[in-house]
């Protein structure tokens, strides 16, 4: 969980600390914006491949090694006196996260009975959703009392501490013996719709995300000042919905998946529809929030029950798939912008996650008894033998 919260807080850092470091090193702000969406990128390419590489590594030797990376990494951004070096060192930090994803939940989960694996899951998320709560606010507070790269170094000093307690108490086994290193259903009609599912609600949420400032300016009408406590409110709804849904994820996989997503879908159409009203802007913008984390979280879930091979392969490419599509609604977001305003970025947003609803529904109602191969929901739940 450290090092979950950790990962995700380096990942996000740089939005609170974007002028800082732009007055430091002297390069322009899109320039520094750089630093989140390569990272972004580099995520979404090495996530696979890094995981297909590293396939037959012990899985404590390839956390240390991530968390090593992790901790170096800090330190040579928090000591780098160009852009190009600090870029380099996000990078690094890039990769260290893109394989982490993938090796984390097979490991976590296999340490608990199956029955309560979900709620392992939950744990996790909630732990990186508290890096956007938390771990940045904490961070930029600090980077603008003590400079920048006061909380940057202290990354190192997180990521070292998980470390050391990963080295020491985690057990050593081949990947293919690890309890979760297979799915307790293998389905993978299944596994293609949850990836799908999850490429068009990123897609879909950060065509409507990126742009948030401008439209609660904009179209609600909300002051600058009370802009940034509205992101503090979508940020505690995220977390908010990733603990309610985390205590039911191990009774209701499927239905969690697609409830997140239709809820998301539903806060973005309402934000299009009715987000001139502050009232009800407000409304849906938590309701947006408190769908955006479970649904990473509930994807990465259904992952470790409908992967067809290897479950870290699996959550790699569920990784991969969803920052790319965070990458992809950023783009279309500012494609649609000047044709629609920010307003259509939402109800583009809100469309395509509809359609990521659309996805799964169509996949549940062909596994129905009659429609198609059936799955069992003790196979969700762990009881079904492998």
């Amino acid at each position: 969980m450290l090092a979950a919260f950790t990962f995700n807080t380096a990942e996000n850092l740089p939005i609170g600390l974007l002028e800082l470091i732009s007055q430091s090193l002297r390069v322009s702000l899109p320039a520094v914006g750089l630093l989140v969406t390569g990272y972004g990128l580099a995520v979404a390419v090495a996530s696979l491949p890094l995981a297909h590489v590293v396939r037959s590594v012990p899985r404590r030797h390839v956390l240390t090694g991530l968390l090593a990376a992790l901790v170096v990494s800090s330190l040579v951004a928090a000591l780098a006196a160009s852009y190009w070096l600090l870029l380099a060192a996000r990078l690094l930090t890039a990769l260290a996260q893109a394989l982490f994803w993938a090796v984390m939940g097979p490991v976590a989960v296999g340490l608990f009975a199956p029955g309560v694996r979900g709620r392992v899951v939950g744990a996790l998320s909630v732990a990186g959703s508290l890096a956007l709560v938390l771990g940045v606010p904490a961070g930029t507070w600090l980077g603008r009392r003590s400079g920048w790269p006061v909380p940057v170094a202290l990354l190192a000093v997180l990521g070292l501490v998980s470390l050391v307690t990963i080295a020491a108490l985690l057990p050593a086994s081949p990947p293919d013996e690890e309890p979760a290193a297979y799915a307790t259903g293998p389905d993978a009609r299944r596994f293609r719709a949850v990836l799908a599912a999850g490429f068009l609600s990123a897609t879909g949420a950060f065509a409507g995300y990126t742009y948030l400032v401008s439209f609660l300016g904009t179209v609600s009408g909300f002051a600058p000042g009370t802009v940034s406590v509205l992101f503090a409110a979508f940020g505690t709804a995220c977390l908010a919905g990733v603990s309610v849904t985390a205590a039911l994820l191990d009774r209701f996989p499927d239905a969690a998946l697609t409830t997140a997503v239709a809820t998301e879908a539903v806060g973005l159409l309402g934000l299009y529809a009715a987000g001139a009203r502050p009232v009800t802007a407000v409304l849906f913008l938590v309701l947006t929030g408190g769908a955006l984390g479970p649904v990473f979280m509930t994807a990465q879930n259904a992952m470790l029950h409908c992967a067809p091979g290897r479950t870290d392969l699996a959550l790699a490419a569920n990784s991969g798939a969803y920052n790319a599509g965070i990458a992809a609604g950023a783009a279309l977001g500012g494609l649609v912008l000047p044709l629609a305003g920010v307003r259509g970025a939402f109800l583009a947003g809100g469309l395509l996650t509809a359609c990521a609803c659309a996805v799964l529904l169509g996949d549940r109602l062909w596994s129905r008894p009659g429609t198609g191969p059936a799955r069992s929901p003790d196979t969700y739940r762990g009881r079904s033998a492998r």
